[in-house]
């Protein structure tokens, strides 16, 4: 393997035995026997970052120990990112997420209640004011969201507490100001929702008491993407992607309302308008 990702990476910087001997300081003749067929052999430590710092790739990805290219600074610049939440009516790095991972399963926290749920009129309430995002904008993305649930190919997760949902339905906190009539709505729109798209779809509630969480979304295996406000800290390294999956499915095993049972939950909260 060491063989072949040298010899590859020679062809993609257009770079000879000669050129490889002159920028990592060696004799041409061990560069030549570093690519022999015949007598293959390793360099030492001094030579290998020598040779990895001329062509611009790491050891370990030359020694087949990593997966990764590039070297460290580059491989953390590729494995988190920093997105910004677009200012447009739809956001394009959710969407872009979302269809990068089609036919795989997204697994996702919201912040409060998820967006893909709400009614119009709860939308306009929350985001009348948004500096980043208009109350129309939100709807667009939430509708844009909403229809690739009722793909065919669609498996989504949601967690969030139970809590959230009891004090959107008492009208507590940021809902305060929305009228009964519009949490009954709401409610029973969600409760329809998670009815007609299950299995599709699946809603967990677990206790705010017993596990918290800041909201991301995991898109598949791929990436995971935390929102921070205004921006997303994205994640695509193998090992944050699984951290991500762990959390959530702790999320999922601890859940105090079950997803089968989500639909019914929010019916019987409404049920109490």
């Amino acid at each position: 393997m060491f063989r072949e990702r040298l010899a590859s990476s020679l062809r993609s910087r257009e770079m000879n035995r000669s050129d490889l001997a002159r920028a990592a300081g060696l004799d041409r003749s061990t560069v030549s026997q570093l690519l022999s067929d015949e007598a293959p052999r390793l360099p030492n430590g001094q030579a290998l970052a020598a040779i990895a710092g001329s062509l611009g790739v790491s050891s370990d990805w030359l020694l087949g120990l990593s997966a990764h290219r590039g070297i460290a600074a580059e491989i953390l610049d590729q494995a988190v990112q920093v997105a910004e939440t677009d200012r447009n009516p739809v956001d394009e790095h959710l969407l872009a997420w979302y269809r990068e991972s089609n036919g795989a399963k997204i697994r996702h926290v919201p912040a409060n209640l998820p967006d893909v749920l709400k009614t119009e009129e709860v939308l306009t309430f929350e985001y009348s004011g948004e500096t980043v995002r208009t109350a129309g904008q939100a709807i667009t993305d939430t509708r844009d969201q909403r229809a690739l649930l009722h793909r065919p190919e669609t498996d989504m997760e949601i967690a969030f507490s139970r809590e959230t949902l009891i004090l959107f339905a008492h009208g507590e906190g940021m809902w305060r100001d929305v009228p009964a009539a519009s949490r009954k709505a709401q409610l029973l729109h969600m409760g329809d929702m998670l009815s007609a798209l299950y299995p599709s779809l699946r809603v967990h509630l677990f206790g705010a008491s017993d596990r918290y969480s800041a909201p991301f979304t995991v898109f598949g295996q791929k990436r995971a993407a935390i929102y921070i406000g205004q921006r997303y800290l994205a994640f695509s390294a193998t090992g944050h992607v699984q951290l991500f999956i762990r959390h959530f499915d702790d999320l999922v095993r601890h859940a105090l309302v079950r997803s089968h049972e989500a639909g019914d939950f929010a019916r019987s909260l409404a049920d109490g308008l």
